[in-house]
């Protein structure tokens, strides 16, 4: 709408001024004549109103636990099409807990499960849910370790290792996504530290892809465990994670929000279509869509982004329901193709990774309970894990654009037809109908200058657009 009265206002400065210049005018008083009339073109207390609907909008999300942190964001909230979701916490419960604990031969394997908890336990990382579960899954004992060091998680190896010590014997326990611990592995092993019996690692290779899939159709998060044991003196580095012994899976569950259909099909009524962006396998994604809408989804992976131009992915963005196993710049890279394309995004995600998208989308959506990082990338932050309340600020932010744009409407038009009444009976008058500083004061003091009706009917109908509901 600014480019919109930019471009009517310049335009009619240059035509009423060549048209009183063609009438052999002064130049000045004609200049100074059409400017006026720009000028009170503009609708009086447009940037009040636009604040007071804003902050109205405001209040009421913050009744239903919603922090706004960026106000103009309420009404890029009733503009999007689009909402790009993670998975974890969003569109499932967020309450991971373990579901099993297996060897390569798909038993259940209680060393398996005690060198993940010594693993979860010992970590100083940033606290995430995996770690809370394998935590709370074990009252194993720590007695007799300690800790020697730390190879932080990160998006590009996607493992987390610890190095501990017990006896003089020093030990480096690794868990992370499967397929990134099995590229350290050289052989599989089964029974206790010290005693393992090993086999090489692509003699055990069929049968850990074959329960992988068996337990990622299921909708079951797969990590790998793997251990080794290093020199007396060794520190905990990278070059460690190599020719380690892979001991089994862990497999997590993390079921579908029970409302998360409702409220999608809220949002589809409203016009607003869901693409699911995670870093979780393929088949978990899958099976959590299928869970949602009851068909398979259009899938792009991680590695076929990589892939792909920018006009390239922008194309299949557009096609796609959900994005698996990407990284953090793939995510903020989905976001910023389907906003390059035409759509208004929303991006709702809690974690770390989860912040280039955020900053990247029109909306930006977190948790209270999101990583620090999330929370200052968000523009919206939600108290409570309650989708609804995203369809409930799509319906705001399209009731504060209506509330705004019913004002617009109705003072600009009158405005206009004001400074068109003056514009034409400047062609047919020997002189200017008034002069500009008349034109100004009788804008500005408009209120006092019309009739006592019309006055009257101005301010109600200002208050009936900030009631409106």
């Amino acid at each position: 709408f600014g480019r919109l009265l930019v471009q009517v206002s310049a335009a009619l400065v240059l035509v009423i001024f060549a048209v009183n210049i063609g009438l052999h005018r002064p130049a000045l008083d004609a200049f100074l004549f059409a400017v006026a009339l720009a000028v009170g073109l503009v609708p009086e207390l447009l940037p009040a109103i636009v604040t007071v609907n804003l902050a109205r909008g405001a209040r009421r999300m913050a009744a239903a636990r919603v922090v706004v942190k960026r106000l103009p964001a309420i009404e890029d909230f009733g503009a999007i099409d689009l909402l790009c979701s993670d998975k974890t916490g969003t569109l499932t419960v967020g309450r991971i807990q373990l579901a099993c604990a297996l060897d390569t031969h798909g038993e259940p394997c209680p060393h398996t499960h005690e060198l993940a908890w010594l693993n979860a336990t010992f970590e100083s990382g940033y606290d995430n849910p995996i770690d809370a579960a394998l935590r709370e899954s074990l009252s194993g004992r720590s007695e007799g370790w300690r800790r020697v060091g730390e190879i932080p998680y990160d998006f590009t190896r996607r493992r987390l290792s610890v190095l501990l010590e017990r006896e003089g014997r020093r030990w480096l326990l690794t868990k992370g996504q499967l397929d990134k611990v099995l590229e350290r592995c050289a052989t599989v092993g089964t029974g206790e530290l010290g005693s393992l019996t090993a086999e090489p690692i692509d003699a055990a290779r069929p049968r850990i892809d074959a329960l992988h899939a068996t337990l990622a159709e299921a909708g079951t998060r797969v990590l790998g465990v793997a251990v080794r044991e290093v020199d007396a003196d060794a520190t905990a580095a990278p070059d460690l994670e190599s020719d380690m012994i892979f001991l089994g899976v862990l497999g997590f569950a993390d079921p579908p929000r029970p409302d998360a259909a409702t409220v999608l099909g809220e949002l589809a009524a409203l016009g607003v279509e869901l693409k699911v962006i995670t870093g979780d396998d393929r088949r978990v994604a899958t099976h959590l869509w299928q869970g949602l809408r009851g068909a398979p989804p259009r899938l792009l992976t991680g590695g076929e982004i990589a892939a792909l131009s920018a006009p390239a992915l922008e194309r299949r963005a557009r096609e796609t329901d959900v994005f698996a196993e990407v990284d953090p710049n793939q995510k903020e890279r989905i976001v910023a193709s389907l906003r390059h394309a035409g759509h208004h995004v929303a991006y709702l995600g809690d974690g770390i990774n989860d912040a280039p998208a955020l900053r990247a989308a029109d909306v930006g959506i977190s948790v209270d309970s999101a990583a620090d990082v999330a929370r200052e990338a968000a523009d919206v932050v939600l108290r409570e894990r309650d989708l609804a309340v995203v369809a409930a600020g799509v319906r705001e932010g399209r009731r504060t654009m209506a509330n705004t744009l019913t004002y617009v409407r109705y003072t600009t038009s009158a405005n206009f037809g004001n400074m068109l009444s003056m514009a034409v009976a400047s062609i047919f008058l020997p002189f200017l109908p008034l002069l500009p500083k008349q034109i100004l004061l009788n804008n500005f003091r408009s209120e006092e200058h019309t009739s006592e009706l019309q006055s009257q009917f101005r301010i109600s109908y200002a208050v009936f657009c900030l009631k409106k509901k």
